[in-house]
């Protein structure tokens, strides 16, 4: 069986995920490069372990959260659902098992707030990890930070963690927001869309969202 390691060492792979932050990077976003997929990853098998899974459904969720988005190699819109036609031809070329194809291209099919449900605990998982690295390592122009909010929301995030509270029922998304750069109410602004689907991830995964920030429960 094919790893989330081999995964990793796989150079077309890495071309395609290294390209697409390209193209982002030239759009302005913020950083969708190996950090960004390799934290998603990690933090996507983290959970499903924590919360019970068996070691190969956890090995698939890293693999999915690596690859979540090569999509945005094509274009930005509809980037999770091009991503999951291009992670089924690559892993096809692996002789991946149909079944896990199947829990791969529908995590990230479903990964993206514009379009995603977490219609299995794998997209669910991986909903969770995307959506929860908000860190100031992924602005790439600190300059910018006074004229876009997204830049700004990003940057006032000092740290952020995910956290599964298994006998409390709870996933927790903890995060140290310095407020004399964003006030909390434009990480609400941009990200509420965003909170929302991971509050429905966590009920398909048995469990409570809530979102802790500078030590305060808000959610």
């Amino acid at each position: 069986m094919t790893t989330y390691q081999e995964i990793r060492e796989n150079r077309e792979i890495k071309t395609y995920i290294l390209s697409a932050d390209e193209s982002l990077r030239a759009l302005g976003y913020t950083e969708h490069s190996l950090a960004h997929v390799t934290r998603v990853a990690e933090d996507t098998g983290r959970l499903l372990t924590e919360l019970g899974a068996n070691a190969r459904l956890a090995e698939l969720g890293r693999i999915a959260g690596y690859l979540h988005d090569i999509g945005n190699l094509v274009n930005r819109t509809a980037h999770s659902i091009s991503g999951a036609v291009m992670a089924f031809e690559l892993l096809s070329r692996l002789q991946f098992p149909a079944e896990e194809l199947a829990m791969i291209t529908t995590a990230i099919g479903n990964h993206d707030e514009g379009t995603g449900v977490p219609v299995s605990d794998l997209a669910a998982a991986l909903i969770l990890a995307d959506k929860s690295d908000v860190r100031r390592s992924r602005v790439r122009n600190p300059q910018e930070v006074a004229f876009d909010i997204h830049d700004r929301v990003n940057y006032a995030a000092v740290s952020s963690e995910l956290l599964v509270e298994r006998e409390a029922g709870e996933i927790i998304l903890r995060l140290k927001v310095d407020t004399e750069i964003s006030p909390l109410m434009e990480y609400f602004e941009i990200f509420l869309n965003r909170m929302t689907l991971c509050r429905q991830a966590a009920e398909r995964l048995g469990q409570r969202f809530r979102l802790q920030i500078n030590g305060q429960l808000l959610a």
